[in-house]
């Protein structure tokens, strides 16, 4: 039991802190680009270059951590984590931070939500799966709601690579947490499988509820990054107050731990692939309703409590919906692949949003797209991601410990 404590705990701190490190990223736009004479779109394509790094690199370091271990994955990333951030903060011009994107990018893979809550479903049962899936979801917001409020206090007051420096600190706090969640590697549901990883592939590159929900997860990457990178911007704009947006994002991560937990037992109730898509279509709503009149400091933090409740509860549906649908012994690698195209929506966020301010000195057209893409995405992941109507055939004999 103390061991599965420690993978458990492990992987909410790695997860805590290499997504709050990534969501607090668009706090540093403005000073950013203003101390080295910078577009908004140079920062966005660094933003968008991590992005493309993270979701490409995600599945072929989800298989190395299948075949070789988690441990080793886990604390190798959480040291990339590092060297990409002390390249940031020794950033002179717009190519060394599309080289620190691309670090960041190969790290997040290493230590995001894929592995860490591959660890997690490997350290639990499955009739407690979506629960503690839940609960580690929770406990890993921690990081999005305390990261940038000490962050944008620091920019406040300090030159932005003093705030880049933090995150390091925090980086380094990473390698003992990855070393302790991957002590999931041991467990029997990491056990050797009778079925090959290309078979499994195999089999998910025809499995229409899996299909469709990759295609679907293209919205969460597209509306949540799209918000991290751009509303210090926007709120800038708008004549708020630049703490606004580092309390917004604060709200969200607190939030999160609600969103995250709720989802965890709403999933062991009820199908995940209805929940995901109502999550979708929810996220499209508060969006228009946000965006269609200026904002305020109420109606901003309002946004986010309510975009908070919707964000990384898609964590816990999207891994325990994969591991219903094919076990855990290769779960990385399958979370990686349905994770390409989460990162294809990220990179579209963060470098269309941009893009599209640069072009039209608004954000009007980037987030109704948002909004359109959203609401059909919800609209199909109910309707086509259900299970199909014959008996699934089983892949592998589930193992007791996953």
């Amino acid at each position: 039991m103390g061991e599965r404590r420690r993978i458990l705990i492990g992987a909410a701190v790695l997860l805590s802190l290499g997504m709050g490190i990534r969501q607090s990223l668009g706090l540093f736009l403005t000073p950013v680009t203003r101390d080295l004479a910078l577009s908004a779109a140079d920062f966005t394509l660094a933003v968008a270059v991590q992005n493309i790094v993270w979701g490409v690199s995600q599945a072929p370091v989800g298989a190395f951590a299948d075949r070789f271990g988690l441990r080793s994955t886990m604390v190798a990333g959480a040291a990339i984590y590092v060297l990409g951030l002390t390249t940031m903060a020794l950033a002179g011009g717009a190519a060394a931070l599309i080289a620190s994107g691309v670090l960041i990018g190969i790290a997040l893979s290493c230590t995001a939500s894929s592995l860490a809550l591959t660890a997690t479903a490997r350290a639990i049962t499955e009739q407690q799966r979506s629960k503690v899936l839940g609960i580690v979801s929770a406990a890993g917001s921690l990081g999005t709601l305390l990261i940038p409020l000490i962050t944008q206090t620091l920019l406040a007051h300090q030159a932005w690579q003093v705030g880049v420096l933090f995150f390091i600190v925090l980086a380094l706090t990473m390698l003992p947490a990855g070393f302790c969640a991957g002590g999931a590697d041991r467990l029997p549901g990491a056990a050797a499988s009778r079925v090959t990883m290309r078979a499994m592939i195999g089999q998910a590159a025809r499995h229409r509820p899996f299909l469709v929900m990759s295609g679907a997860y293209f919205v969460c990457g597209l509306n949540l990054v799209f918000l991290t990178t751009h509303l210090p911007t926007y709120l800038a704009i708008c004549g708020q107050d630049p703490m606004l947006s580092a309390e917004a994002l604060a709200v969200i991560g607190g939030m999160n731990c609600v969103g995250s937990l709720t989802a965890g037992w709403l999933g062991a109730r009820y199908p995940k692939h209805v929940l995901l898509g109502m999550l979708y279509i929810l996220r499209a709503l508060v969006f228009t309703a946000y965006f269609v009149m200026p904002p305020t400091p109420a109606s901003t933090l309002l946004f986010a409590a309510a975009m908070g409740m919707l964000w990384l509860s898609v964590a816990p549906l999207v891994s325990g919906l994969v591991a219903e649908m094919f076990g855990t012994r290769y779960m990385a690698t399958l979370l990686g692949l349905a994770f390409v195209m989460h990162q294809v929506g990220s990179s579209l966020g963060a470098w269309g949003g941009g893009l599209i301010f640069d072009l039209t000195g608004s954000y009007d057209r980037a987030w109704q797209t948002g909004v359109l893409i959203g609401f059909g995405a919800g609209v199909v992941q109910i309707l086509a991601g259900g299970p199909p109507r014959r008996q699934r055939q089983v892949i592998e004999p589930r193992l007791a410990a996953t």
